[in-house]
């Protein structure tokens, strides 16, 4: 039992030290002046609700029109998306392709399709159909590009936090995530991670490296991908994406349980490279790759412990008396519970999130029985669509 103690205790302390380094931001420089070019790509699959705000918005970015293009994959509709995305100014290519079904084949198809393009950006940049951009994105992104970053990953708030409880404990997630996890890897340097949306990638590296990534978590398979080939992900706290939430808890689980899916399967493929390279030549961003892939099976261990604990103390009276003695990873594990409200305060959230902080211990335990499904179902490549229908314009989310 010792050594499963100190691997709970050291991954918990780990984070608790790595969410103190997302207390403060570092102080930018200057925005470069715009010279980046850019190809904005949106993987669409029978989006017809949520298109059409989309592209108005991105034709709206405070950024030189003839510097970008906006892209739309209508990637096996059988819906208006093409349509609706062709009448509103952007360049639709439709894709059908049943065998291989998912937005990782999308992307790459696009990819190919812009590489062999008369013109040529500078960078992709990666958002789903349901987003809403602020409008400095691309002036984020092009001061990144200059800065001679390669990969960069935005900040995703929520398009509909307070619609459901379901969207505001998903939002908190989302925003501690933000805040405490992405913001202080980058305060220490290290290496971000994709968040499958408000992803930009120079052209040069995605040449150089290939897409690839085609699993059910193309943006964690790709930042690994990258990690290890020593390209790091980097972090732009100012650039904004709003994402629309799942309204229903039984849509939540299906989403995290493909999320899940797609990191188990990350964490067999890429969790011992990334864990070996990152000893053998001291790259702390590759430890610190390969401790983010362990998560899952953290979970499983966290559960076993405790499971074990409970047989092995023959009842719950005596199982809470042992947690009463608060030994140090339980009381590391209360402490982070406060963590979700500081990061509300750091980023200014608004005051109603606050009231829902109650139930995200409950959203977090709800992920026990998803990730051992993720393990179950780890081979399986089934893509499952997440249906959006909140097509609001930015005006309507930022008021």
């Amino acid at each position: 039992m010792v050594p499963l103690q100190f691997l709970i205790i050291f991954c918990t302390f780990y984070y608790l030290i790595l969410s103190l380094f997302g207390f403060r931001r570092k102080k930018e420089g200057p925005p470069a002046p715009p010279s980046k070019s850019f190809a904005l790509v949106v993987a669409a699959h029978n989006e017809e609700a949520v298109i059409g705000p989309l592209v108005e918005n991105l034709k709206e970015l405070d950024y030189p029109k003839e510097l970008y293009e906006i892209f739309i994959v209508a990637d096996n509709c059988s819906d208006r998306t093409a349509l609706i995305a062709r009448e509103a100014g952007a360049q639709v290519h439709e894709r059908f392709n049943k065998e291989q079904r998912g937005k990782g084949y999308a992307l790459e198809w696009m990819f190919e399709k812009i590489f062999h393009m008369e013109r040529q950006y500078d960078a992709v940049v990666i958002f789903d159909a349901d987003n809403l951009v602020k409008p400095n994105f691309l002036r984020e992104m092009n001061t990144k590009l200059t800065e001679g970053h390669q990969i960069i990953q935005c900040y995703l708030d929520s398009k509909n936090p307070f619609d459901t409880w379901v969207t505001a404990t998903f939002s908190i997630a989302f925003w501690h995530i933000n805040r405490l996890i992405q913001l202080a890897r980058y305060n220490l340097g290290l290496s971000n991670i994709l968040g499958g949306t408000g992803m930009c990638i120079s052209t040069e590296t995605l040449r150089k490296y290939g897409w690839g990534a085609t699993s059910l978590t193309e943006d964690l398979e790709f930042s690994m991908k990258a990690l290890l080939n020593g390209v790091k992900t980097t972090w732009a706290h100012g650039a904004v994406i709003y994402d629309e939430k799942p309204l229903k808890f039984k849509q939540s689980w299906n989403q995290r349980k493909r999320w899940a899916q797609g990191h188990v399967d990350c964490f067999f493929r890429y969790f011992p490279q990334l864990l070996w390279k990152g000893l053998r030549t001291g790259n702390f961003s590759m430890l610190d790759g390969a401790i983010h892939l362990f998560q899952p099976a953290l979970v499983v261990i966290v559960t076993f412990f405790l499971t074990l604990n409970f047989f092995l103390h023959g009842s719950y009276t005596q199982l809470f008396g042992l947690m009463n003695e608060l030994s140090l990873w339980q009381l590391l594990s209360y402490v982070q519970l406060a963590l979700p409200f500081a990061a509300l305060l750091l980023d200014k959230v608004d005051r109603r999130a606050y009231k829902w902080v109650l139930l995200y211990p409950f959203f977090i335990y709800t992920w026990v029985p998803i990730v051992f499904l993720g393990f179950l179902h780890r081979n399986k490549r089934e893509w499952s669509h997440t249906v959006h229908t909140r097509g609001l314009s930015y005006n309507e989310v930022v008021k």
